[in-house]
């Protein structure tokens, strides 16, 4: 059987040589005397232990652990140090050791011990982490609604780069769901079991939301009569998403962009560099690009910021989405109010489809819970809506390029009309239609099976 691979890195060669004799029948042990050369060696192997000095030459053995801990497969990190006390164990955690042992009190059967403790622990945490993808490849998008072709696009790009490190950019108007998508890729990502924290940048003024961001020290300005930990420490191990990020002023962006670079911070008031293992997902409903060309905003922040890049579509760009969304949100009012609707009627849906949506899904839900709170029977009419939805403007034309179903009962018999219609105009032609409606072809052809529309 393979022995675990175990790196020892200390600038000690009779430290290194003692360890190496002392764990060599249990592991396969690798030596390195500084952190460049163990960088090396575990970013060409994967090793399953790293056993780190504090002290080593031009860089210590927190950093390196820190290091360690972003390869896509990280060691378990244990950190060695002379220098033994309370403090440097709390920030030996923090950088993500596993744990911590001091030198002059190093017993090799403890020692063993706690490496086998930390490899049984990370064994769990795999394995917990591969049950949970397995959950969230099913769940992790439950809250987003849709089945458009630009939405299948946004979903299926949300669970590609959810279990990556990479910082992302959403993009789209206000009422599109960029902190739903946000909460999504938190919830695919390892990162899961740590915290998602949020903040709205535009709610605060820029010196307000320097402290909110990265924390400051007593007395740091006027009503500062505490310590405060900052947004950045509370999401340590997870992620911090910075809604309307577009609206920073130009000292705070200098600060992210260094962050980005480094993964280190000052609280205010304060000289001492901290540092934080944390993913950063930012949305705008601004255009970035137009506020680097204005000089509102740092072009070397909108490319480190705009790694991977998600576009959530409007939602008169997205018109076959909405008897969905309305349905989800019928049903959340009615439970919520005890009200008895079950469905809308087709002028009450017409309606929705044609109306252009200026403030997108955060702008239905509001009008769905307008229209079952005024319903007075078991259906939505047209009279139920908001007036503005009544008689606002329309999506264009190319919204719906095959009409809605005059004639139908309820959204599921509107649905079924609006493929037969589509069916039928494109003469049978199912990639065409399905392309029509704004859904993919696999979408197209399930919901003919579950209307039985298979033949027609």
């Amino acid at each position: 059987m393979t022995k675990p691979r175990l790196l020892i890195v200390d600038d000690e060669k009779t430290t290194r040589e003692g360890l190496r004799s002392a764990l060599e029948d249990r592991y396969d042990v690798y030596l390195a005397e500084d952190a460049a050369t163990a960088m090396e060696l575990l970013e060409r192997e994967p090793f399953k232990v790293l056993l780190t000095d504090l002290r080593l030459p031009k860089e210590d053995g927190m950093k390196l652990i820190l290091r360690a801990k972003s390869l896509s497969k990280p060691p378990v990190c244990i950190l060695m140090t002379a220098y033994g006390s309370e403090d440097v164990a709390v920030e030996a955690m923090k950088h993500g050791a596993d744990d911590y042992i001091a030198k002059g009190r190093l017993q090799i059967d403890e020692l063993e011990m706690r490496i086998a403790r930390s490899l049984r622990q990370q064994n769990l945490e795999v394995e917990n982490v591969t049950l949970r993808q397995q959950l969230d490849a099913k769940y992790g998008l439950e809250n987003l609604i849709g089945e458009s072709a630009v939405m299948r696009e946004v979903f299926e790009l949300v669970q590609q780069v959810a279990p990556s490190r990479t910082t992302l950019l959403i993009s789209g108007e206000s009422g599109t769901g960029k902190e739903l998508i946000a909460k999504a890729i938190h919830q695919l990502s390892p990162r899961a079991r740590h915290p998602l924290v949020t903040v709205h940048c535009a709610a605060l003024v820029p010196t307000l939301l320097e402290s909110e961001l990265f924390g400051h020290e007593k007395g740091a300005f006027t009503g500062a009569v505490e310590r405060r930990v900052g947004r950045f420490e509370q999401a340590q191990g997870g992620t911090l998403f910075l809604d309307e990020i577009g609206e920073i002023d130009a000292s705070i962006q200098i600060k992210l962009l260094r962050f980005l670079g480094e993964r280190t911070f000052e609280r205010v008031g304060s000289n001492k560099t901290l540092t934080a293992d944390v993913r950063l997902v930012a949305a705008t409903n601004k255009d970035l690009a137009a506020r680097v060309k204005a000089g509102a905003f740092r072009e070397d922040l909108f490319f480190r910021l705009r790694v991977v890049e998600i576009l959530l579509p409007p939602l008169r760009e997205r018109a076959p989405d909405i008897p969905l969304l309305a349905q989800r949100f019928l049903k959340e009012f009615v439970e919520e109010n005890g009200k008895e609707v079950n469905s809308l009627t087709p002028e009450a849906l017409e309606a929705l489809t044609r109306y252009s949506w200026p403030g997108n899904v955060r702008e239905l839900r509001a009008a769905m819970e307008h229209a079952v709170v005024l319903c007075r029977g078991n259906r939505i009419n047209w009279r139920d809506l908001p007036p503005t939805v009544r008689g606002g403007p329309v999506s264009s034309p190319q919204a719906l390029p095959i009409g809605l179903a005059p004639e139908g009962l309820t959204i599921e018999e509107a649905e079924k009309k609006l493929l037969m219609r589509a069916l039928t105009a494109t003469k049978g032609n199912r990639t065409l239609a399905a392309r029509q409606i704004g859904i993919s072809r696999r979408t197209l052809h399930r919901k003919l099976h579950t209307y039985h529309l298979e033949g027609f």
